[in-house]
């Protein structure tokens, strides 16, 4: 099965709108809905990717650590300490500032599609996930990268 199943997709389309406004924010596009949306979605658009991207990575750990149960005998034991890198990643690297921790940031989403190949190419992980994982981490690392140049 390589078809991404449409709840996986449109729940990954859905986990892209926060690092989507806050792109739009650092641009100056919010249309004005800043004021009608709760406080904690306005402001600096850096740091609503920050602090979101800032639980995604960790999640995403999790979501290793689910397929590492998958695997066994020393692959196992690889698996298993594969999946904690972004958390950790996360952990010791946040950054001492707004660029400093989008550039962490853009770096452990980068990482984590090495690790999700790595997961795939040992059977894994679903055959539709490199797929999904391409298209979200492309929208991803295209937001944080206008959280950086722009």
């Amino acid at each position: 099965m390589h078809r991404i199943p449409a709840p996986a997709f449109l729940l990954g389309l859905a986990g892209l709108l926060p690092f989507l406004w806050g792109a739009l924010l650092v641009l100056g596009f919010s249309g004005g809905l800043e004021a009608i949306l709760p406080q904690s979605l306005g402001g600096d658009g850096r740091l609503i990717m920050i602090r979101y991207g800032g639980i995604i990575l960790p999640f995403m750990s999790g979501v290793l650590w689910g397929f590492a149960t998958k695997a066994e005998g020393p692959q196992a034991a690889m698996a298993y300490a594969l999946s904690v890198l972004p958390a950790l990643w996360w952990f010791f690297m946040p950054g001492t500032g707004y660029m400093s921790a989008l550039i962490n940031l853009a770096s452990g989403f980068a990482g984590l599609l090495f690790l999700d190949y790595a997961f795939q190419k040992w059977g894994l992980a679903p055959g539709w996930w490199m797929s999904l994982r391409l298209q979200l981490s492309s929208v991803v690392l295209a937001c944080i990268a206008v959280g950086i140049w722009a």
